[in-house]
């Protein structure tokens, strides 16, 4: 099966739903993400989006929403109370099918160093990705937040970055990249309003005031209700569950003749969190999870279904393109032709890679051109659903009234959109080529078809994508902006035919 990869992006950003929302569609765009909740809090000015996808698709997901949150989130005029570091705050890595969480450290350091290098925001990798012992612990990587940071950094060795540069970002701050096990963020709110008597019982619950193991803990003002919240984050919630924290919380509330009035949970937890709530709040006696819950007991017997096999995914996306709907389309078309190129290449790589009679000196540049080749296939994901979009933009412009004044612009920026899409295409398969044909010759013989296959592909990419960018270079007016595509577009081809299959 495909490994998969939850991703729990925190952007500091929980009033703007516009802002939030294009944030969301950034990861939503790369394919293969699926989203599983996007959770906004106002008080806390923040939002939480869970989506799973495989590890490339993840990386390539988080740094589109690290791209966007930058764009958009400027952390001069952030207010909120929750603490944070970064427009887009922290980016934790979990492993959730076929991948361990060491796999998961490499993803988060590949992330941390791109966000540094490409955006020039500073980036800290965190708990089981964490270089440095201190840094473990998010909170003290976040100690001081944006402006303690913003004064520290540069100056006080113990804050440099892990990747990028050594100052924040003046808008976007810094950034905290890791990979952890499942957590529960777990929020209770108190009857009261007095901030110290909360402040007393958050430092009392957590792990590092001396109260319950493998639980963070802060107090909170909620504004709009006038409410303290113990807000807790359980890091291991086999050795401190929920209904442990409740219990605890509720005690120390009393002390200060305060009750626990409702409690939330904030993004996903797993489902034996809630198993194990219900034994202990229950006291049920001879209770059989795997044989009483009805769900596991479905998924047992086989009976709630699996994934589609890739033979069924192929047809689909035969059945797609066979359709008389405009999209998928051939620029569609072109981005799928490469990921499955790419994905030849990664084979072949990988099998020669795997082999016992690899020479070591042929290691260094196969390991180069997987990397390649897995950060294209993930843009090209991204690429294949961009097309369709692409389209669908230029029709929305087709379909305003023709008194419209802002009909044709808009139907200009659609169509030059629609030939930069094709164009990235046929970039990055010229590019996806290079890097099969510069790991030609240190591949094992047994996959030098699989190989050659994959070149193939890669130049019909190119080709097909192509020719989706010069249909619609005849319909921009604009002379200057058709040249410049046109001459990106010849470039990227004469590359690729310079270059023997």
């Amino acid at each position: 099966m495909t490994p998969l990869v939850e991703c729990v992006p925190n952007f500091s950003e929980g009033k703007d739903k516009a802002k939030v929302e294009a944030i969301v569609a950034a990861a939503k765009a790369v394919g293969g993400v699926t989203v599983l909740d996007v959770e906004t809090d106002a008080d806390h000015n923040r939002c939480v989006l869970s989506f799973v996808a495989p590890p490339e698709a993840a990386v390539e997901a988080c740094f589109q929403v690290a791209s966007k949150s930058k764009e958009l989130i400027d952390l001069n005029v952030h207010k909120g109370e929750h603490p944070r570091m970064g427009a887009v705050d922290v980016i934790p890595f979990i492993p959730v099918r076929d991948i361990s969480i060491e796999e998961c450290a490499k993803l988060a350091e590949r992330l941390a160093e791109r966000v540094g290098r490409e955006l020039e925001i500073p980036a800290y990798l965190y708990d089981e990705a964490a270089r440095v012992a201190q840094r473990k612990d998010l909170a003290l990587v976040r100690k001081g937040q944006f402006e303690g940071l913003r004064e520290l950094i540069g100056k006080d060795p113990s804050r440099a970055p892990d990747f990028g540069p050594n100052r924040i970002h003046p808008t976007a701050g810094a950034v905290a990249v890791g990979a952890r096990r499942q957590i529960i963020n777990f929020n209770m709110n108190l009857d009261i309003a007095d901030m110290a008597a909360g402040k007393d019982i958050a430092k009392r619950i957590r792990a590092s005031g001396g109260g319950l193991p493998c639980v963070r803990a802060k107090e909170i003002f909620l504004e709009k209700r006038s409410q303290v919240q113990i807000s807790t984050v359980l890091t291991d919630y086999r050795k401190t569950s929920m209904a442990r924290t409740l219990s605890e919380c509720m005690r120390l509330a009393g002390e200060h003749k305060a009750r626990v009035v409702s409690t939330e949970l904030v993004g996903l937890l797993p489902r034996e969190a809630l198993v194990d709530f219900a034994l202990e709040t229950l006291t049920l006696e001879n209770f059989n999870p795997d044989v009483q819950i009805l769900e596991r007991r479905l998924e047992a017997v086989g009976a709630l279904g699996g994934a589609p096999s890739w033979q069924d995914a192929g047809r689909l996306v035969v059945e797609a393109l066979s359709s008389t709907d405009a999209t998928p389309g051939g620029g569609s078309a072109a981005g799928i032709c490469a990921g499955m190129g790419c994905g030849l290449g990664l084979m072949a790589i990988g099998i020669s890679l795997r082999s016992k009679k690899l020479d070591a000196a042929k290691r260094p540049p196969l390991e180069e051109a997987s990397r390649a080749l897995c950060g294209l296939k993930a843009r090209f994901e991204r690429l294949t659903a961009e097309d369709a979009r692409a389209f669908d933009l230029f029709m929305e412009a087709m379909s305003l009234s023709k008194d419209d004044p802002a009909r044709p612009q808009r139907m200009q920026q659609a169509l030059v959109h629609a030939a930069e899409v094709p164009l990235e295409t046929a970039k990055a398969a010229t590019e996806a080529f290079a890097a099969c044909l510069g790991a030609r010759p240190y591949a094992q013989s047994a996959v030098a078809s699989d190989l050659n296959c994959a070149l193939h592909l890669l130049m019909a990419a190119a080709h097909c994508a192509a020719e989706n960018v010069r249909i619609n270079l005849g319909g921009i007016k604009e002379s200057a902006k058709a040249s410049a595509l046109e001459g990106a577009l010849q470039a990227a081809l004469d590359r690729l035919s310079a270059a023997p299959v």
